[in-house]
């Protein structure tokens, strides 16, 4: 059985009924033990996309989709409320920022303790001792000593390990990482994607890794999802998307990425930038950016369609080569 299954997942303003939509028609599945990683730049959707899977949004938006199924309970159409019994039990998220993420005048031990009185309905000497084994999981140093410490006297990436150390608490199947080594040095970023891979393999979680970094994607996701403008440009298993991107849109993703084997007199870049949320062009929203976009590409957007068994673009020129 899937983990997650989505099909349809749209987001609109609820004040601008008529304004196009920031997520539109959106679709994934996430299977046991699997990592599905989505990459696509600021302003594709991907943050959204997670605070919808966790029901998260904020009043001011309204989201619908034709299926969302977390461990074959359907949530789509449900109120915010029904969402509550599977957050942090079935599905957890690892925010972006843990320093706005964490209570700045609580104790981590306390902050972990909340979600063990919560979830897992432990009090007193049991629920501290099970706080210490989840910073101990998450490779904290002293971990016993950091039980009482303030979110600001830790580093980023301890204070990303206990947003991690949080989100394990109730044992969750799927955990959604927004962007967890954004800000962190290349090494601690690699002793986090360490700790990911370990709990995938030791305690079976799946896991939705959001990202800009294409290297990480490489490194440790099994499919790939490229959004753009909140639309699914393409989806493909990892290798497949490296070794023959079809769309224009992950074929310029993949060429902006710096080549220390190869002499350039600068650095490749996509020309203009995603459109706001206001102002999507009606037909493809990559068009205006696209060095092959076709007159019809501007009448509608492109279905997404497969090209193999695993692989899906909406573009009606895939696999276009990159103009040298």
């Amino acid at each position: 059985m899937e983990i997650l299954a989505v099909e349809g997942l749209s987001v609109r303003l609820t004040s601008h009924p008529g304004q196009p939509t920031i997520l539109e028609d959106v679709g994934l599945t996430v299977s046991p033990g699997e990592v599905l990683g989505i990459v696509g730049e600021s302003g594709s959707g991907k943050s959204m996309l997670a605070l919808s899977i966790m029901g998260l949004l904020p009043p001011a938006l309204a989201m619908s989709a034709s299926r969302m199924s977390l461990l074959g309970h359907e949530l789509a159409g449900e109120p915010r409320e029904a969402w509550r019994t599977h957050r942090g039990r079935d599905v957890a998220m690892i925010f972006q920022e843990p320093m706005t993420s964490l209570n700045p005048v609580m104790r981590v031990g306390t902050q972990i303790e909340e979600v063990l009185r919560w979830r897992g309905g432990m009090r007193g000497g049991a629920a501290r001792r099970r706080a210490l084994e989840l910073l101990e999981q998450v490779e904290i140093p002293s971990p016993r000593s950091r039980l009482g410490a303030y979110p600001h006297e830790l580093s980023g990436g301890m204070r990303q390990r206990v947003m991690i150390a949080i989100a394990l608490a109730a044992n969750p199947r799927l955990l959604i990482a927004d962007e967890p080594s954004t800000a962190l040095d290349v090494t601690v970023q690699a002793q986090l994607l360490d700790l990911l891979r370990g709990l995938r393999r030791d305690a079976g979680l799946s896991l939705i890794l959001i990202t800009h970094d294409l290297g990480v994607i490489a490194e440790i996701a099994d499919r790939v999802m490229v959004l753009y403008a909140g639309r699914v440009a393409e989806t493909a298993p990892v290798r497949t998307l490296f070794d023959a991107p079809a769309h224009p849109y992950t074929q310029v993703l993949l060429a902006s990425i710096p080549d220390i084997t190869i002499r350039r007199p600068r650095l490749a870049t996509i020309p203009g930038t995603v459109p706001a949320a206001g102002n999507m062009p009606q037909g493809c929203r990559f068009a205006p950016r696209c060095s092959y976009r076709h007159v019809l590409c501007e009448r509608a957007p492109p279905a997404l369609r497969p090209l193999s068994a695993e692989h899906e673009a909406a573009c009606l020129r895939p696999f276009g080569e990159l103009p040298a």
